[in-house]
């Protein structure tokens, strides 16, 4: 009876191969999950240090200092109102060389980033006309992938924008709804798109993995939180399903709901090689504020991510990255480089003339009438945008060093 049950055994575990393979039998040239831990290519527990390479391949309005004109779409709206088309173009392709180059890579890796969370929009993977480009997604990706690899650093790739959008705010270019989890041709976009990733990417070490969705449901809909926790369950696991068809080593990342804050979506763990991430911005720095996290992970015995932190004075981000430290949680802190600005790792000069591309954005611009008596001069306007492009370029800009040392970074 004995040898029958070993036998069977073996069996079940040769038929469950033939339809999931093991995990063991790919994931050890790739990062992996381990009970709580994740694992590098090495096989060494790792604890992810690093920064989001965000206002690249996704521009947030917040760090143009155009207040209101706050999504990618506006933001190439407003521009295209001052400059035109074919300089509209000029500038998306200049800015796309000139924001995130090698030095900025080989320059994190100095100061001791482990990883990079690269934040991208999902219309890098169409034929719509996004940034000046279409389906230029692997370009770019590809570029910082490269990059990565010379310098040792490790890439996890964020789709902040999915069609339909995910939240109903700015930050995602939704148009004012989360109308993701209601559209079935927006889902099989998302599917589509990762899985043309996950084929492009599932040879590669240097890729963490994948971070499926960023802050899905502002807390705008809360009280429908139910309703909208249950279809991004759903969601997630239809995505994980396609994922692993193509790609059954990398790690996958799950963020709550509620900008990431809501555990409550994972009635389960959602499978192997699995990690929940977690956001939180503005707050006071005690284990309460990571407690529920820290929970969710022993539960369940699965490694979670903050992938986003930070925005805020050098004391409390050395406060809070020494407690995410003590309870032994991965971090990547937002963002890596900012205009005029001291809350992130990297700071360059705002042009001279960028008033009248600011004071613009908060003009009046409901009517074409409006926007003809409020638009500045144009050859200002260009001499600012040739200003920026050259100021955000890696060799002019400085380090806010205290901010560094404050993520225990150091040359």
């Amino acid at each position: 009876m004995k040898k029958f049950l070993t036998l069977g055994a073996m069996l079940g575990m040769l038929l469950n191969t033939a339809i999931y393979p093991l995990y063991a039998q790919h994931n050890t040239s790739y990062f992996h999950t381990e009970g709580k831990k994740l694992i590098d290519p090495k096989g060494n527990p790792i604890l992810l240090k690093g920064t989001n390479l965000g206002n690249w391949l996704v521009p947030e309005g917040y760090m143009f200092k155009l207040d209101q004109v706050n999504a990618p779409r506006l933001i190439d709206e407003l521009l295209h109102e001052m400059v035109g088309p074919d300089s509209l173009e000029a500038f998306w392709d200049t800015y796309l060389e000139n924001y995130i180059t090698h030095d900025d890579i080989r320059y994190l890796k100095s100061i001791g980033c482990n990883h990079l969370r690269v934040p991208f929009h999902y219309r890098l993977f169409t034929d719509d006309l996004y940034m000046g480009k279409r389906n230029a997604g692997f370009k770019y990706l590809d570029r910082v992938v490269a990059w990565c690899r010379e310098e040792g650093l490790y890439v996890l790739l964020d789709m902040h924008c999915a069609p339909g959008g995910q939240t109903g705010d700015n930050i995602d270019d939704s148009y004012g709804y989360p109308y993701l989890f209601s559209s079935k041709a927006s889902q099989d976009l998302m599917s589509e798109i990762w899985v043309k990733i996950a084929q492009h990417y599932k040879e590669e070490p240097i890729i963490i993995g994948y971070d499926l969705m960023n802050e899905p449901v502002a807390h705008y809909f809360k009280g429908n939180i139910e309703w909208f926790n249950a279809r991004l369950y759903e969601l997630y696991k239809r995505l994980i399903e396609d994922i692993r068809s193509v790609d059954s080593s990398h790690s996958i990342f799950l963020n709550g709901s509620l900008w990431a804050t809501n555990f409550d979506v994972f009635k389960e763990p959602m499978g192997e090689n699995i990690v929940y991430e977690f956001h939180k911005y503005w707050f006071d720095v005690e284990q309460g504020a990571v407690q529920p996290y820290v929970d969710f992970s022993e539960k369940y015995q699965v490694p979670i991510y903050i992938g986003e932190t930070g925005e805020n004075t050098d004391k409390w981000v050395e406060d809070f990255r020494i407690l995410l430290d003590e309870n032994t949680i991965s971090w990547c802190f937002w963002p890596y480089k900012k205009m005029n600005n001291t809350k992130g790792i990297m700071n360059f000069k705002e042009p001279e003339g960028w008033k009248k591309i600011s004071n613009y954005a908060r003009s009046n611009r409901s009517s074409y009438k409006e926007i003809r008596n409020n638009l500045p001069d144009r050859q200002l306007v260009q001499k600012a945008l040739h200003e920026y492009l050259v100021n955000c370029r890696f060799e002019e800009c400085f380090e806010n060093t205290s901010y560094s040392k404050a993520l225990g970074f150091h040359q």
